[in-house]
């Protein structure tokens, strides 16, 4: 599809909003459900967004986080009336999230590197790869690079390990997801450095010169390289090498200064959740409250929005009198890993958590208008809203929310004991701020790459 088409449809579209008025949900005109500058979608769209650039893109993702899922916490945490911080944004659409197989023939199903490869690159790819084309396996250039060479700061912050697929579409180029750290390279024989490739996830990160990189997967980072430049040393030491601050709790993220890059490394694996309480089960289980504090989470552990917040100081730091922006990317991976596990409490808690990120995003974009703010997901998963009454198959569980209802919620995409799978369905994208009005209508996933590059005007 050609951009001028494109925009063309966008500038129809908008001009019909305003001009029928009523088209537009009158929720958006006030100013707790408008933009940042409490500017409504009529406002939005009249304040000429689609011909301004943007200077800083700060892009968030719910990993998992479909319809279900961002309901699911909204009727848990503020009530079936009330709003999150990512419903508050004045323009919101859908996208779809298919990959495609080798042939280029679409899978209706995606998993997260192929999900991601699609808003990082622009392109399908098969389920699996990161950031290379689906039949020939080549590299395809990431919206993270085109920042970089027209000389942006950038940043990726995630629950997950730093190299879990959602943070790895941006600065790595592999032909399987498993390739995290130089131990795991089984599935990418023509990635290793020996013959020619750039490595490891793990490797390809640092190398990347990423200004900021915060997550967990300390593991991976740790592993020894064994070929190359930096053989002999682990990952850790290589970004050390390469003038990365090293950074592993609160402590350290909030001594962290501009003027050298950040790897903040603040877990083994995957960061611990916020939030616990009782599986979902066959049968379902009895009404729940879920537990706000997860013992398994390290004290210094620095929260999703705490990393967003440090991430933002930092980027905007190094860019001081360049007159030049950043691009950041914000993960809530977890929504995914604990719909996985028929786990309700771990899932809305994450949700929440994202959903303060969200928070920090938009008080940064109140004071810098010049900053577009998009949340979405990279696909859907497998929670459901089901009546009280109903005896589903699957696994289910009832919770008592915060304003006192009961809430009963399944997961029925997979057999019982097995990980439950994600969907096909198309997800949500909110946005506000220069080109956000981009978003609007059905879009594919692949069009969020065009709406970041033309806010950016990235060559």
């Amino acid at each position: 599809m050609g951009s001028r088409p494109y925009r063309r449809r966008l500038a129809w579209g908008a001009a019909a909003l305003l001009a029928a008025g009523v088209a537009v949900p009158a929720a958006y005109a006030a100013s707790d459900s408008g933009d940042a500058s409490g500017q409504g979608a009529p406002a939005a769209l009249s304040a000429g967004h689609g011909a301004k650039k943007a200077k800083n893109v700060i892009l968030l993702i719910g990993d998992g986080m479909g319809d279900s899922e961002i309901t699911l916490a909204r009727d848990y945490t503020v009530g079936a009336a009330g709003r999150l911080n990512m419903d508050k944004f004045p323009l919101t659409g859908s996208y779809t999230t298919y990959s495609v197989d080798k042939n280029g023939k679409p899978d209706y199903v995606t998993d997260s590197a192929a999900s991601g490869t699609g808003w990082a690159t622009g392109q399908k790819t098969v389920n699996g790869r990161i950031s290379k084309t689906p039949g020939t396996d080549k590299p395809m250039t990431t919206i993270l690079e085109l920042a970089q060479r027209n000389g942006l700061a950038t940043g990726s912050v995630t629950t997950a390990e730093l190299t879990d697929a959602t943070p790895a579409v941006l600065a790595s180029h592999a032909t399987d997801r498993s390739c995290a750290g130089p131990a795991d390279m089984k599935a990418c024989p023509s990635d290793t450095v020996a013959k020619g490739g750039p490595g490891s996830i793990a490797e390809q990160s640092v190398n990347h010169k990423v200004d900021v990189l915060l997550g967990g997967g300390k593991a991976r980072f740790d592993q020894k390289i064994t070929e190359g430049r930096f053989k002999g040393g682990t990952v850790t030491q290589q970004a050390e090498k390469l003038g990365y601050q090293v950074v592993t709790d609160d402590k350290g993220l909030k001594n962290a200064r501009p003027g050298k890059p950040v790897l903040g490394l603040f877990a083994d694996g995957n960061v611990p959740v916020e939030w616990t309480g009782k599986a979902a089960a066959q049968g379902g289980t009895e009404p729940q409250r879920c537990v706000t504090s997860n013992p398994e989470r390290k004290a210094g552990t620095p929260s999703l929005d705490d990393q967003t917040r440090k991430a933002l100081q930092l980027l905007e730091a190094k860019q001081k009198g360049s007159g030049k922006g950043f691009f950041l990317q914000v993960e809530g991976a977890s929504i995914d890993k604990r719909d996985h596990a028929a786990d309700p409490c771990g899932q809305i808690g994450e949700t929440a958590a994202l959903d303060r990120a969200v928070k920090v995003a938009r008080a940064y974009a109140a004071a810098h208008p010049d900053t577009l703010v998009i949340t979405t997901a990279d696909h859907a998963h497998t929670s459901q809203i089901v009546p009280l009454e109903a005896t589903p198959p699957g696994l289910s569980s009832t919770l008592v929310t915060n304003e006192g209802g009961r809430l009963k919620v399944n997961y029925s995409t997979n057999t019982p004991g097995k990980a439950q799978e994600h969907t096909g369905t198309q997800v949500r994208i909110a946005a506000q701020g220069p080109q956000a009005e981009r978003v609007l209508g059905v879009t594919d996933q692949t069009q969020l790459f065009t709406t970041i590059r033309s806010a950016l005007t990235l060559r």
